[in-house]
């Protein structure tokens, strides 16, 4: 299994590239790592959310919910990751 800070680098060097004002969404970091299989890159949705989570929580990263901010806790369904502001 990935390490969690491969797993952070990923998910910065993803929205780095995306580009400012935009969003990527879990399942793609999850895919870069782990290849198109879906049934390999499923199984790293919950430790990718959780290295996302703790990115905010260090405000290096920002959690969206319908576009719109939302805390790392608040975060239920549907998410996307931005480099924006947490501010």
């Amino acid at each position: 299994m990935t390490d969690a800070e491969s797993i952070e680098a990923t998910i910065l060097r993803l929205c780095a590239e995306r580009g400012a004002g935009k969003s990527i969404c879990p399942s793609e970091v999850a895919r870069a790592i782990a290849g198109p299989d879906e049934t390999v890159w499923r199984l790293l949705m919950r430790p990718v959310r959780e290295a996302a989570f703790r990115l905010a929580r260090e405000g290096r990263l920002q959690v969206l919910r319908k576009g719109r901010p939302i805390a790392p806790e608040q975060a239920r369904g549907v998410i996307r990751l931005t480099l924006g502001s947490t501010s």
